[in-house]
């Protein structure tokens, strides 16, 4: 195990000493560069399914589990970084994240079967759960409370630039090199990103741990939480077209799952020991309605994510590098938004800039329905631009309404459990919008390979995106309560 000692060549006081105070923004961009690279991998792949579908012979329901393997893999992986961080440093860590990842990308681009594929997804989605949380932790411990605002906007453009951007990446890759190349294209940045973490991330780094070195990982609670995120999942996708008795069972056993959790997480607590998830995190009402809007918003985000590229190729007809391209200005928006925002985070409420952004978005999914089989494809542009900029408003404002005001002790748990819920979103809202996808083109007499019947198979789509518009909605409603309050003390 690495040397901890602040005195060591590789601790944050001798990185500070040899940078200056540029030190904490070159660690935030080689964290960030991480992070852009693992969520990247996320999405990239969804312009992908219809070509791995017909290489591997795949129903939708199956090739959907490409999507949403990465994501309970990334869910459940992300309530171990607090661990992690505390067990091995943060330069051990995220480095091990990128080799995992590297790795991940590598047996994809060469899998002969789908089953391999699958389980490269998994690698990529472990270490993009790992690695999600550090940027935060970085931004509440190693930045001043007027500097957190800008360095959110740093780091929110790596989480959601990187889904933005990725289907216009993965759109040119396919059309250009085939479905392979989408692995491949992380390979580059994690070698980027394994030299950016031997020369600026510390080996332990400025923030709080919420475990003991010497504490052995909660692998009961990581086990609860596992079999609660598969049966929630499996039972949503159960819904579509099991019998009642599956999909009933599996959401029974995941709300099973998830009050055992919460009872042996409570008991851990009360014996002393580091809970894998701490609910006193809770107890702090902004965080508590941040984890709600996070939670909503995940779910619309990458639900969305996986709908637009499948929408733009089924419904309206257009090719992988056209979705790309329409994409594009929309990601280019984003950047731009979210530079602008995380300034104002510093100055104005989070929960004005969240409802902003909340409405952009809800927006944006209600304006797709006015497209047609003969709409310009500046009017998709433009719609997807109004949906990017209100990501923009949202995630820098996010974090820091949940997380400010919460003890230094509990930032860590605090970035985990906030990613977590986000990841818990996603994953249920791309298996959500391939649910009621089925379902709607069902109701409608079509199905997505159906050339035959396109007026019916677009309508289908647009009931799907007026779904997504009334969930953002909702997440207006639990907004509302980010926004200062007192201090928690720090758990135990």
């Amino acid at each position: 195990m690495p040397n901890l000692n602040e005195a060591s060549p590789g601790s944050t006081a001798a990185l500070t000493a040899r940078y200056g105070e540029r030190f904490r923004w070159l660690l935030l961009l080689s964290v960030m560069a991480g992070t852009v690279a693992a969520i990247m991998s996320s999405t990239v792949v969804n312009v992908a399914i219809p070509g791995l579908s017909h290489q591997f012979q795949l129903g939708q329901e199956r090739a959907q589990w490409v999507s949403s393997g990465f994501m309970v893999a990334s869910t459940v992986a992300m309530l171990t970084t607090p661990w992690l961080l505390a067990r091995f440093g943060y330069r051990a860590t995220y480095s091990g994240c990128m080799v995992l990842l590297l790795a991940g990308g590598l047996m994809g681009g060469f899998a002969p079967n789908f089953s391999l594929v699958l389980l490269a997804r998994v690698a990529e989605g472990l270490a993009a759960g790992v690695v999600q949380p550090i940027p935060a932790l970085i931004i509440m411990r190693a930045f001043e409370p007027h500097e957190q605002g800008r360095a959110s906007g740093v780091f929110g453009m790596g989480v959601v630039l990187a889904p933005a951007l990725g289907p216009s990446v993965g759109g040119l890759l396919i059309d250009g090199f085939g479905w392979r190349s989408i692995f491949f294209m992380v390979v580059p940045f994690c070698i980027v990103c394994l030299w950016l973490a031997r020369r600026y991330v510390p080996i332990s780094g400025p923030g709080g741990m919420a475990a003991s070195r010497d504490e052995a990982l909660d692998w009961l609670g990581l086990a609860l939480g596992t079999a609660g995120t598969l049966c929630l999942l499996n039972g949503l996708v159960a819904l579509r077209g099991g019998p009642a008795w599956e999909s009933g069972g599996l959401l029974a056993l995941a709300v099973l799952s998830a009050l055992v959790f919460v009872a042996w997480q409570r008991r851990r607590s009360a014996r002393g020991q580091a809970p894998l998830m701490d609910l006193a995190l809770f107890a702090w009402r902004p965080f508590a309605m941040g984890s709600l809007v996070a939670l909503i918003y995940g779910t619309a985000l990458f639900g969305s994510t996986y709908l637009l590229p499948v929408y733009m190729q089924m419904a309206l007809g257009l090719s992988a590098s056209s979705v790309g391209a329409i994409l594009l200005p929309a990601g280019i928006a984003l950047a731009v938004a979210i530079a602008l925002v995380g300034r104002l985070a510093d100055r104005q409420p989070a929960n004005l800039l969240v409802n902003i952004g909340l409405s952009l978005l809800a927006l944006s999914f209600a304006l797709m329905v006015t497209i047609g089989l003969g709409t310009s494809v500046w009017w998709l542009m433009a719609f997807s631009i109004v949906g990017r900029i209100g990501l923009g408003f949202i995630l820098p404002s996010l974090n820091l309404g949940a997380m400010r005001g919460l003890a230094p002790g509990l930032l860590a748990q605090g970035s985990s459990v906030i990613g977590f819920v986000r990841m818990l979103g996603g994953a249920a809202g791309v298996s959500l919008c391939g649910i009621a996808l089925e379902w709607r083109l069902a109701a409608h007499g079509t199905a997505l390979t159906d050339g035959s019947h396109p007026a019916a198979r677009l309508a289908a789509f647009d009931e799907v995106f007026l779904l997504l518009a009334a969930l953002c909605a909702l997440a207006m409603l639990a907004a509302r309560g980010l926004g200062a309050g007192s201090r928690l003390r720090p758990a135990g």
